[in-house]
């Protein structure tokens, strides 16, 4: 029986992606595969996923067999909310040998120095552990804070909170936003590290003329021993380069 070109397609990008992972493949699926125009993911060796409580239980070995060298985990959002499979998540990826980094989602409501105090209370100071995250987004579907400063603003309160977080961890945060958040408050004028989120464009395309150093490239993977579908991400360089990378981010 004859695949179905899209399905074709996919495999042929898994096969070309194989060659980067440790555990020699990457068996990664998408339940939307993409077009691209431009620099596709399969051109970068290192891939890696995000996750928090809405994946469940996961075995973290089988998703490390499969390919997965980086994941990013919800640790907090705002001042008191943790995500409550942080803390497993946290100790299985590391006794799976998978590289682990922790993300807080900022809350519009409570101030940075609040926040930033949360997430140190709840995520430990572990060495080889990736930069810690700084999850910058609107969320429109917020119950309790519908609050948009003006840009300015918004960038000046992201420093606080990364000015705290990175005395604390002895790394400065690497900041994830999307298209509309980055291009509506000037994003490109600071000079972080970032981790862009673009499913249907390439970065270049969604934000011209920016360095990146992780993409979010789709929200519909599927991979051995997660049960839902999963962010998939990227890093921005070949295998030394990412070697190089952990070496010169970490303490």
């Amino acid at each position: 029986m004859m695949l179905p070109f899209r399905k074709l397609c996919f495999l042929l990008y898994l096969s070309l992606i194989s060659g980067g992972a440790s555990a020699d493949h990457i068996n990664f699926k998408d339940n939307a595969p993409v077009k691209w125009s431009g620099t596709a993911p399969h051109r970068y060796p290192v891939h890696g996923i995000d996750v928090a409580r809405f994946q469940n239980d996961i075995n973290w070995r089988s998703a490390r067999q499969a390919g997965v060298r980086f994941v990013f985990m919800k640790a907090t959002e705002g001042g008191d909310l943790l995500d409550p499979k942080f803390k497993e998540n946290w100790r299985e990826a590391k006794r799976a040998g998978v590289r682990r980094g922790a993300y807080h989602f900022y809350y519009f409501c409570t101030s940075p120095e609040v926040q930033a105090r949360w997430f140190i209370e709840n995520v430990p100071k572990s060495k080889g552990a990736l930069p810690p995250v700084l999850d910058m987004e609107w969320n429109p579907f917020s119950p309790t804070c519908q609050k948009r400063p003006p840009a300015k603003e918004v960038r000046q309160l992201m420093r606080r909170f990364m000015d705290i977080i990175e005395h604390h961890y002895d790394q400065r945060p690497v900041i994830y936003s999307t298209p509309r958040f980055f291009r509506e408050n000037e994003l490109e004028t600071m000079t972080e590290e970032f981790w862009l989120r673009t499913t249907v464009k390439t970065p270049s395309q969604a934000y011209p003329g920016q360095n990146w150093r992780f993409w979010q490239y789709s929200s519909t993977g599927l991979i051995p021993g997660i049960e839902k579908e999963v962010d998939l991400n990227l890093f921005n360089g070949t295998q030394t380069e990412w070697e190089r990378w952990l070496k010169a981010r970490q303490r």
